[in-house]
């Protein structure tokens, strides 16, 4: 699933094709779970307004039209959103690859999983949101409308302070692993980086909150800023569906500590990493190096 790095990236590289461009066509699916406005209202209200600028709050990007309407847009755990001139095999379904030739591969044409379409009046490149599994989302908010969504999201995770997580930990029972991907306590962090950033921290995520020192919530608070501005320099990681608006893959894959390293020999101690399961997320962690 995309965690704050992909949609932070995804916000930088989409924005140019956005902002100051006005919509003049939208193509969509029918109804479903991933249109939280229906097709048909977006299709009515869309064309003709302009885009003003692209936000992001934890995972969510909020793209403020000129009417003071918003467009929020979640890619829920494969979603893409990207130019129709991007290129990229991720862009294209396991069954389209086996038949493509490799340098076929490349060119991407709207499938039946692309169930958003916006084109533009000046005629230039289109912007399309492919959504294989339709947890992605997509709602039109009124001027001045409050979604429950954003209102209910904690402090941002680039943000996040070792007091604020401190406080959110006292009393708590639950892991610090699943406290962390309670995105009412912390917004935008996943199983890659709260995983990551546990790893620095030398905390176990199988500890509970409440006995996580405050020495510690310090490590914690410092490390999931520090891998995160990491991926979103590396580009985000494109572990399995994440493509970048442009077609191009992430960098950050390639330096993960413990994610989905089950088996392998840690970095720092070479003892091998575990995996578990907490909260029914798949965890990793070196029994050597977090306590």
């Amino acid at each position: 699933m995309p965690e704050l790095p992909e949609v932070e990236v995804t916000r930088l590289r989409i924005a140019p094709l956005l902002e100051g461009r006005t919509l003049a066509e939208i193509h969509t699916t029918r109804r479903s779970r991933f249109f939280l406005t229906s097709p048909q209202t977006l299709r009515r209200r869309l064309p003709g307004r302009t885009f003003r600028c692209l936000a992001r709050r934890g995972k969510y990007l909020v793209a403020t039209l000129d009417d003071a309407s918003r467009l929020v847009l979640h890619l829920g755990m494969t979603g893409q959103l990207f130019s129709s001139e991007a290129a990229s095999p991720r862009l294209l379904s396991a069954t389209s690859r086996s038949a493509l030739a490799p340098e076929e591969q490349r060119h991407f044409r709207p499938d039946a999983h692309t169930h958003l379409r916006l084109g533009f009046a000046d005629g230039g490149p289109e912007v399309l949101f492919r959504d294989v599994r339709k947890f992605g989302k997509v709602l039109l908010l009124r001027p001045g409308q409050r979604s429950e969504r954003l209102d209910r999201l904690g402090v941002e995770a680039l943000e996040l302070s070792s007091q604020e997580l401190f406080r959110a930990t006292r009393g708590r029972k639950v892991t610090i692993k699943s406290l962390l991907l309670d995105q009412s306590v912390v917004a935008g962090t996943g199983n890659i980086y709260s995983d990551e950033a546990l790893f620095l921290a030398g905390v176990r995520p199988t500890r509970r909150a409440g006995r996580v020192t405050r020495r510690e919530c310090n490590r914690i608070s410092e490390e999931i800023q520090r891998v995160m501005q990491r991926s979103i320099e590396t580009g985000g990681s494109s572990i399995s569906d994440f493509v970048a608006p442009d077609g191009r893959d992430g960098g950050y894959q390639d330096e993960r500590r413990v994610y989905a390293r089950k088996g392998e020999p840690c970095h720092r101690c070479g003892g091998r990493i575990r995996r578990v399961v907490i909260g029914q997320r798949s965890t990793h962690y070196c029994p050597g190096c977090q306590r």
